[in-house]
């Protein structure tokens, strides 16, 4: 550590930025109203003449099939979801049913207003990487019309000279498929429930019909058996209607996607889906987590916004291919800017939050899933962070201890990355603390969608450098670098 003395540390600002491209547009289902509309629409579809049909159809597929993978499947899908809503006898022409899917159906361009909150990790397949460098994913929060984030992902290379290389981004998104009857585990489902505050006679009866692992069709299944029982014997049908709406939304917000192999990274979108979702999904955190077993899996918190309230949420993943979500419990389970250490310390789990919105808490626990407990770290103290402090993505290990990169909102609300350090063993213990900032906006990255705002959602150490992606005023992206022994000398 440093005397005491704030020192200026280099930092190397790369000229490679990732700016919000509009043309990037995920088909998105489309509702014009209620059913009454929707019917009304489909019934001036079907009195179009055939001829009229297929022309219209030819130039729907001549606009966008060079837009979208599968259009035509997609236009089907869509049209088997409005199924019900179509006159009762009628038959249908494949061209016409293709034809209404494509009436329920829209762009929508995730990047339109801003791509920022980078996080960036080590791409789990380093195959042909040149000597010296590394490949790396940086996940990014797409930002479009309405304030709807959602995550999407770049893939690139750090050379040797610390030249950032990010690969080209296709145009041809698509959001991951959901994997058909998601399986719980039973002990873990019942924990959640209690956690919850869930737990009733009906739940108990519910997981009862259910074994120690059940699926999501069988808790389906369950949850109705139990209602009708519950019409039938007992006097609470309304009180468990509501329980049985929780208990399925919990399940709801336990599932998994998958994407298709051949889609490049790029392609890839995750899009809120879920209640708890329905307004964004914000600042996602990634970390490479070392396991028990020395295997790697990618954890990321995330901020769930459903327009009133906001949750913090688990992904999961082992190859940016299949996601998992998890919902994340305990009365500790709130608020944003959640970020978990890359492997267990002393036999727990360890996370980074801020559930006051102004400090900087420890939090430890013996199942990922569950936060019960916090102890206070940092307070702000320097002019740069008096408003609030919180982290910049997961703790790094170092030799000499964790390093945490931080953010200070200051005077205007500005916003300015710092750092501190924890002790290896026993992180409840700071051994240092960056008295100024490493990065603060500088006057071409002042405007944007929030003005005077560098911020990062986590960085990646390379041959003793700090590589940082960062948000520049919450509109673009780019990417700085320091030497960690610059910041490690310049702590106090």
């Amino acid at each position: 550590m440093g005397n005491g003395t704030a020192l200026a540390i280099p930092l190397k600002r790369s000229k490679t930025v990732l700016r919000p491209d509009p043309s990037r547009v995920l088909l998105r289902r489309f509702d014009p109203g209620n059913e009454q509309r929707m019917r009304g629409i489909i019934d001036r579809i079907m009195a179009m003449p055939d001829p009229m049909v297929a022309l219209l159809l030819e130039q729907v597929t001549a606009d966008f099939s060079q837009r979208h993978l599968y259009l035509w499947l997609r236009f089907l899908n869509r049209f088997e979801q409005l199924r019900e809503l179509m006159p009762a006898n009628a038959i249908i022409s494949e061209q016409r049913r293709l034809l209404i899917g494509s009436y329920f159906l829209s762009e929508y361009s995730l990047e339109s207003a801003a791509l920022f909150s980078p996080s960036m990790v080590e791409h789990p397949d380093q195959t042909g990487v040149p000597a010296g460098a590394a490949r790396f994913i940086i996940s990014l929060r797409a930002t479009g019309e309405g304030h709807i984030s959602s995550i999407t992902f770049r893939s690139g290379i750090i050379h040797r000279d610390l030249r950032i290389e990010v690969d080209p981004a296709g145009s041809l998104l698509t959001e991951p498929r959901p994997i058909a009857n998601t399986i719980y585990e039973g002990p873990l489902f019942q924990r959640k429930l209690w956690e919850l505050g869930l737990e009733s006679g009906f739940a108990g009866r519910v997981l009862a019909r259910l074994g120690s692992r059940f699926s999501q069709t069988a808790l389906r299944d369950a949850l109705a058996a139990e209602l009708e029982n519950s019409d039938q014997s007992h006097g609470e049908a309304g009180d468990d209607q509501i329980r049985a709406r929780s208990i399925w939304m919990l399940a709801r917000s336990n599932y998994e996607v998958q994407f298709e192999p051949e889609q490049d990274l790029s392609e890839r979108i995750i899009f809120p889906s879920t209640p708890s979702q329905r307004n964004g999904i914000e600042d996602a955190r990634f970390v490479r987590f070392q396991q028990d077993n020395g295997e790697h899996v990618y954890f990321a918190t995330f901020t769930a916004y459903d327009g009133r309230v906001i949750m913090p949420e688990l992904l999961e993943t082992s190859d940016f291919l299949r996601f998992r979500f998890i919902s994340l419990n305990g009365p500790e389970a709130e608020n944003k800017g959640m970020a978990l250490f890359p492997r267990k310390v002393n036999g727990a789990y360890a996370m980074i939050s801020r559930q006051d919105n102004e400090n900087i808490f420890l939090m430890r626990s013996d199942n990922v899933h569950f936060w019960n407990e916090r102890q206070l770290l940092l307070k702000p103290e320097f002019p740069w962070e008096l408003v609030q402090i919180g982290n910049c993505g997961s703790p790094i290990e170092t030799k000499a201890g964790w390093l945490v990169l931080s953010h200070g909102v200051g005077p205007m609300r500005q916003y300015c990355i710092g750092a501190f350090l924890l002790d290896l063993e026993e992180p409840s213990k700071v051994l240092g603390r960056l008295r100024e900032p490493i990065m603060t906006p500088e006057p071409s990255e002042r405007e944007g969608y929030v003005p005077n705002v560098v911020y990062s959602c986590g960085a990646m150490l390379h041959l003793g450098q700090l590589i940082i992606p960062y948000g520049l005023a919450d509109l673009a992206t780019g990417f700085a670098s320091v030497a960690l022994d610059d910041v490690l000398a310049a702590m106090s």
